[in-house]
């Protein structure tokens, strides 16, 4: 019983990881808008009742990744040890998160076509954006209770917009300049060693700003 969960829950890893593969491959060749669930689903060699087992929209194909790297954030973060400075929390966030990258070269290689879709398709920009947007949120309100003595809710969210998105935007805007994935990932742990060493540096502010903690 066991080993058939196993075969079944590969069999559906599979399924998965081709159908982001197929669409990623249509939307660059054909065009995001002009591709359809149904040729992704044909090229993936399955069903279009198939392909909305896996994903509700085209656009979750494109931010199949984002949740995942979200809860290991806050995981990392949850599991704070007792005294640990902000700055050092957020670096093992950082570090976390590139591991998890390295680690997986599926993902190493989905991350400069996905970046590309998300920066040139004005709907995918929107919705990159807003979580974005949201998992900074999530992030900050998490630190601000990890570090309550040391962070404001305030300077929570300034440090998690400093680092997290000093790393995004680092990485696109080297995009936007004919970077290589490589460089953009160079991009983006310079852009977080600098915010962090920044972030080390700054004594803290006044703690009477922001609203309370949630």
């Amino acid at each position: 019983m066991g080993e058939g969960s196993g075969l079944r829950e590969r069999k559906k890893l599979r399924t998965r990881h081709a159908l982001i593969e197929a669409a990623l491959e249509l939307f660059l060749s054909k065009g995001y808008e002009q591709t359809t669930v149904s040729e992704i689903a044909a090229a993936a060699d399955v069903s279009t009742r198939t392909f909305f087992s896996y994903f509700a929209s085209k656009e979750e194909v494109i931010f199949h990744n984002a949740r995942e790297g979200a809860d290991r954030a806050l995981t990392v973060i949850a599991e704070a040890a007792p005294g640990e400075r902000a700055a050092d929390l957020l670096g093992r966030v950082v570090a976390t998160g590139f591991a998890a990258i390295d680690m997986d070269e599926r993902v190493s290689r989905e991350i400069a076509p996905i970046n590309h879709l998300t920066m040139t398709v004005p709907s995918l920009r929107a919705r990159g954006l807003l979580l974005l947007f949201d998992v900074q949120r999530e992030l900050a309100e998490a630190l601000h209770r990890a570090c309550p003595d040391e962070l404001s809710l305030t300077e929570a969210s300034a440090a998690v917009g400093a680092v997290i998105g000093g790393a995004k935007l680092a990485a696109f805007v080297h995009m936007s300049h004919g970077a290589s994935p490589e460089e953009m990932m160079r991009a983006g742990r310079a852009a977080t060693a600098f915010a962090l060493a920044a972030l080390r540096a700054s004594p803290p502010a006044s703690r009477t700003s922001g609203p309370p903690a949630p």
